[in-house]
């Protein structure tokens, strides 16, 4: 099989229906033809992205003896948690510990813990959330969660290939919205949808996220960011949720990827974590930055 032909998610869709494949299997037949490891050793790395997730998930939920940088957040996983065990959470317990846990995941990477850029360490709470929330509440295997971290990954790929990841270059929408995309077609691969449904999840995920700016307060990847990898994760679930029911995305997958790369390139520099646009700049957070800073903040 050619691999250097897999560029779009339409590649995946086509070769998974032609060759009888799921999307896990297409992807690391691919990481094996690129990297020239074996199946053993790539499962073996996912298994260890899996270990990490699953650290980071847990961490801030059990511990707040933790040094955050900024201090701009800190202690909402905890209190997030702590409403999730009373079980009666207002988005159901599944999307309730989800955030709990794209909380405590962005938690630890903004005091320098150990997480798994997922596509990128600003999104890394979205793809941990939904798929060990999934697992805990449908009781799958760590050998389910590796096929859809594979199923993310090859996702993600068709993004950058086509687009971008980088917040810098293409805003949040680039960065929580590929990951939010990347988790709902991983999602719904490992609950038993089709390829086609899993770009679906996908196209959707992303498509409501489209638009979404990068204006982190301070410059530090703590707030809007934690919350906004929150919504990233609901937006998985639910995305995921209409692709298994048979909702197609009105627009397919590929072309609302150019389309967000096109957003990207006409959001101005200030709203693509240069920290001199959207919520970046009001008084409270440019008081935050002065605090963290002093006199050195750029909009002092």
């Amino acid at each position: 099989m050619d691999m250097e032909i897999i560029k779009e998610g339409n590649d995946i869709i086509r070769i998974c229906r032609e060759e009888g494949i799921t999307i896990s299997e297409l992807a690391i037949k691919y990481e094996m033809e690129k990297s020239g490891r074996t199946r053993e050793e790539i499962r073996e790395y996912m298994r260890k992205c899996l270990d990490v997730m699953k650290g980071s998930v847990k961490k801030a939920l059990e511990s707040d003896g933790y040094e955050i940088r900024g201090k701009i957040i800190g202690g909402q996983a905890r209190t997030m948690w702590e409403r999730c065990k009373k079980g009666k959470t207002a988005s159901g317990d599944t999307m309730a510990r989800a955030i709990s846990y794209a909380l405590s995941t962005m938690e630890v990477n903004a005091s320098m813990g150990k997480i798994v850029a997922a596509p990128t360490a600003g999104s890394c709470g979205v793809i941990p959330a939904v798929l060990l929330s999934i697992k805990e509440t449908y009781d799958l295997d760590d050998e389910k969660l590796i096929d859809a971290l594979l199923v993310a990954s090859i996702i993600g790929m068709t993004i950058a290939i086509n687009a971008t990841l980088s917040g810098a270059e293409g805003g949040c929408q680039a960065e929580v919205g590929s990951a939010s995309a990347m988790a709902a077609g991983a999602v719904v691969s490992v609950l038993g949808g089709t390829p086609e449904m899993s770009f679906d999840a996908g196209a959707m995920a992303l498509k409501n996220l489209m638009g979404l700016v990068c204006d982190p307060i301070a410059g530090l990847v703590e707030s809007p960011c934690s919350k906004r990898n929150a919504i990233g994760t609901a937006n998985a679930l639910i995305c995921a949720d209409m692709a298994l029911s048979g909702i197609k995305c009105v627009v397919p997958f590929d072309q609302v990827v150019v389309a967000m790369k096109k957003v990207g390139n006409q959001l101005p520099c200030e709203l693509r974590e240069t920290a001199l646009g959207g919520v970046a700049v009001t008084p409270t957070a440019i008081e935050i930055a002065k605090r963290i800073f002093g006199d050195k903040w750029q909009n002092a």
